[in-house]
């Protein structure tokens, strides 16, 4: 199986799916947007600003628009005054979702490790 997919990268590196997808999503932003709209539901701009620790307005507004050109969200607006604009993942986002987690687990059983692994190669290069 890993080698069909490495196979298959190799061939076509412009049309390589889990290239193409992990470059969208593999992003901070993209999985956090995603992460919150999973945990808390349809939210509006201001509200997933609020949980989105450091994420500026236009940051969000360049994620949102991207997942939305991706199909893992949709953006209803509402014909009133003050605009009201409502964010929601679709069947697709919410799919994204258990894989997301399962690396969410693993960096979080894993991280440890990796600190060591870390802090053992700055100290081998900087000899």
């Amino acid at each position: 199986m890993k080698k069909e997919i490495s196979r298959k990268c190799e061939n076509d590196r412009d049309n390589c799916p889990v290239k193409d997808v992990l470059n969208r999503v593999g992003d901070k932003w993209s999985m956090l947007t995603v992460i919150m709209l999973s945990d808390h539901g349809t939210l509006r701009f201001n509200e997933l600003h609020q949980l989105i620790d450091g994420i500026s307005q236009k940051m969000l507004t360049v994620t949102l628009k991207m997942l939305e050109a991706d199909g893992l969200l949709t953006r209803k607006m509402y014909a009133q005054i003050p605009p009201k604009v409502e964010y929601a993942l679709t069947p697709l986002g919410e799919s994204l979702v258990t894989p997301l987690m399962h690396l969410y687990d693993w960096a979080n059983t894993n991280m440890p490790q990796i600190k060591a692994s870390r802090e053992r190669y700055e100290r081998v290069a900087a000899l």
